[in-house]
């Protein structure tokens, strides 16, 4: 499926008067003066699983490492490029599809980029594959119990919708659907915050550091 196919099946609009233009620097150049290659670990599970934790870390690991990585956080991303989105089916989607853009263009910097949304959807984050391209995209789900997710509650936000302040939360009023066949399968709940890392760390290591 080429780029524009890509975008369209994303849900965005293609303008037939816009043409995009390829870059004369590839993705593996950048990669060569880099260090490494450009990859998108895209973190998924519920609310207070772990994943905004387990990501801070590994940015720290791999910086301690010498490589370059950013990571982007559900939360911020609605603070900012992704402020003026609500929490309907189609918001949703559009938080996911605007934040997969961004780590692409990321990745083709040469940058590791570290994702951290609930993502409840399988079909979300099948298209964040897709506009991320599967080559640079690697699924973890971080597979915490709901029941200790809850009982942990770092944000108050299962009490909140248990009150029924918060319609559509995931994992409470809201469906979540854990990955089919996720690379890496992490519960919080059983590993320690630096196991989890190392075991996240050494995901990358063999295809692009």
């Amino acid at each position: 499926m080429g780029k524009l196919e890509q975008i369209a099946a994303a849900g965005e609009v293609v303008a037939t008067h816009i043409f995009p233009h390829a870059s004369h620097i590839g993705k593996e150049q950048r990669g060569l003066l880099a260090g490494q290659q450009g990859a998108t670990l895209w973190l998924t599970g519920l609310s207070g699983a772990g994943k905004s934790t387990l990501a801070y870390a590994l940015e720290r690991r791999l910086l301690a490492e010498g490589h370059l990585s950013c990571v982007l956080d559900g939360d911020n991303m609605r603070h900012h490029l992704n402020g003026d989105l609500g929490f309907s089916p189609r918001d949703r989607q559009e938080n996911i599809r605007r934040s997969a853009v961004v780590a692409r263009l990321m990745n083709d910097a040469g940058m590791m980029v570290i994702c951290a949304f609930i993502s409840p959807l399988r079909s979300d984050r099948e298209m964040a594959r897709q506009i991320i391209g599967s080559d640079s995209f690697i699924e973890a789900y971080i597979s915490t119990p709901s029941a200790l997710c809850e009982e942990r509650d770092p944000k108050g936000l299962y009490k909140k919708a248990r009150a029924g302040l918060i319609p559509a939360f995931t994992g409470v009023s809201a469906p979540y659907e854990a990955p089919l066949a996720p690379a890496l399968m992490l519960d919080t709940g059983v590993l320690s915050l630096e196991q989890a890392c190392e075991r996240l760390f050494q995901q990358l290591c063999p295809h692009f550091i």
